[in-house]
């Protein structure tokens, strides 16, 4: 039997030498599937973590350095944010891929894409696989390293003015970027809380790249200077607070064979949505989260009070069950402290984990060893000098509460 193609077996020695790439590669979740002719990326919308579907019979045809150029390519997509920027109904068009495309391309190297020279293998049309490159073809009059926008503009133009792109066409999937109704609410939130994760990815991708022997590999200068300025952009703790609580929310859905997924019809079932969420609040009680931080944050837990009910847990080395009490929807209790001694993260996660709650959030110094795995998805809350040091490395989101 012939072995299929998976990308994981490769994608580590492929990327030797590209250590941004690298780094970022191991932040998003790689499917093969037959659904989709070449590649693309997409935000899952069970998890709102990035995802690049990729169908292995086509990477199989492919040489070693347009594989690497292919991922490049949909990475890229992730980075400029193709996939969390918002278009109408319908903007989708042949054009508006290309547009894209070219935006992306102009920053990779001569040969990482298939071209006229050196042809890729047939897509669905029959042609063989082409990349489109400004300055080459078709597109000879248009210069490189502008932006989505600006090609968008000018090839819209083009094609007003008469001009045939012929067989052009992107050569991967662009299903699903951002474009989708702004009507839709739960499409907004999954789009917001992936735009902030997309943020923390880049900066722990900078982080691995600056402290590397090999750098920043083949990213362009003028592409590091766009992801270093999107890492520096801040990011508001009460909007990551919401979105963890509503992704908490969509993370509880249910498979329901009475519903069908109109987006994803074939990779995904349809759901029913439960409508609030549960989540664990463990709150740090060594004396390391001040008074002033248990404020901000129950101050903020009162707005959130219709998108969840809240299990406040304090703990220290240790859960006292009968200190456990829920904070229920428009309540206004005080927060006190009711405990004094060190950090263990793993009883309250051990409660937690056993007692079927939908999202857990963990407010702490994070001055202890790192808990056993959660059985729902976990955010950690500190403030921003623990959080520059912290005694253990977690790929679960870390928020500083600024005060």
């Amino acid at each position: 039997m012939k072995e299929k193609f998976n990308i994981s077996d490769h994608i580590y020695r492929l990327l030797i030498g590209e250590s941004f790439f690298a780094a970022f590669s191991r932040r998003v979740n790689k499917t093969p599937t037959e659904n989709i002719p070449t590649a693309g990326v997409r935000i899952d919308p069970e998890t709102n973590q990035f995802e690049l579907m990729y169908n292995p019979s086509f990477f199989k045809e492919l040489s070693e350095r347009h594989i690497v150029g292919v991922l490049k390519h949909e990475f890229y997509h992730i980075i400029l944010g193709h996939l969390t920027s918002r278009r109408p109904q319908g903007m989708l068009t042949k054009i508006d891929n290309i547009a894209m495309d070219l935006a992306i391309n102009s920053y990779l190297s001569d040969g990482d894409l298939p071209n006229e020279s050196e042809p890729g293998p047939a897509m669905p049309s029959g042609e063989p696989m082409v990349g489109c490159f400004p300055g080459e073809g078709v597109f000879k009059e248009l210069p490189p390293f502008m932006t989505y926008e600006w090609y968008l503009e000018k090839l819209n133009s083009m094609a007003s003015a008469g001009h045939d792109f012929g067989d052009t066409d992107s050569l991967d999937d662009h299903e699903g970027f951002g474009a989708s109704s702004s009507n839709n609410e739960a499409e907004k939130v999954s789009r917001e809380i992936a735009d902030q994760r997309l943020k923390k990815i880049l900066s722990d991708a900078c982080h691995e790249a600056r402290s590397s022997p090999g750098g920043w590999g083949t990213v362009h200068a003028d592409m590091r200077k766009k992801i270093v300025s999107s890492c520096k952009s801040s990011i508001d703790w009460r909007k990551v607070l919401r979105y963890f609580i509503k992704t908490s929310e969509r993370a509880d859905r249910r498979s329901t064979p009475r519903r069908i997924n109109r987006r994803f019809p074939k990779i995904h079932p349809g759901k029913r949505i439960r409508r609030q969420s549960k989540i664990a609040v463990s709150i740090d009680q060594s004396g390391s989260v001040d008074d002033r931080m248990l404020s901000l944050f129950f101050a903020e837990l009162n707005k959130l009070s219709e998108l969840a009910t809240f299990t406040i847990i304090p703990f220290d080395t240790h859960v006292d069950e009968s200190l456990i009490y829920t904070w229920k929807k428009g309540e206004r209790r005080k927060w006190e402290r009711v405990m004094c001694g060190g950090t263990d993260f793993d009883p309250p996660t051990k409660y937690v984990n056993e007692n079927g709650f939908d999202g857990h959030i963990i407010l702490t110094d994070m001055m202890a060893p790192k808990p056993i795995s959660s059985r729902c998805q976990r955010m950690w809350m500190t403030t921003e000098e623990y959080m520059s040091n912290p005694y253990f490395s977690t790929s679960e989101r870390v928020i500083a509460i600024k005060r």
